[in-house]
């Protein structure tokens, strides 16, 4: 069977998030996988399951996919999320940038509407 191809790995990296699935996220990275939102610089697996378990328990996030666009290893996506931060439910339009090694992301810039830090 030949490697995922870079649409399928967000897909899932996608679905694994919004089930909450750290177990399934993770697995979903390479062991020095680089995350970048806003000024948040995320490196290797072990920061990278810090950052979505506290995500997930805080913002309650939620993914919906657009629009993906996938050549070889790259996959460039619009996302809508949902989150709640300050008491509020917020909505913000997403684009992602990723890069897949091996069947899984190595590295990913989000970059979210307006400003990439929440708070």
């Amino acid at each position: 069977m030949g490697q995922p191809d870079a649409a399928g790995v967000v897909r899932r990296h996608v679905d694994a998030f919004n089930s909450r699935d750290l177990d399934g996220l993770m697995a979903g990275f390479t062991d020095d996988a680089l995350w970048v939102t806003g000024t948040t610089v995320v490196r290797g697996r072990v920061e990278l399951a810090e950052f979505f378990a506290a995500a997930m328990a805080g913002l309650l996030p939620t993914l919906v996919i657009e629009s993906l666009l996938a050549v070889d290893d790259r996959a460039a996506c619009q996302l809508t999320e949902t989150l709640t931060t300050e008491g509020q439910q917020r909505t913000f339009a997403i684009a992602g940038f990723y890069e897949v090694r091996d069947g899984r992301i190595a590295s990913a810039k989000i970059y979210r509407e307006g400003s990439a830090d929440v708070a």
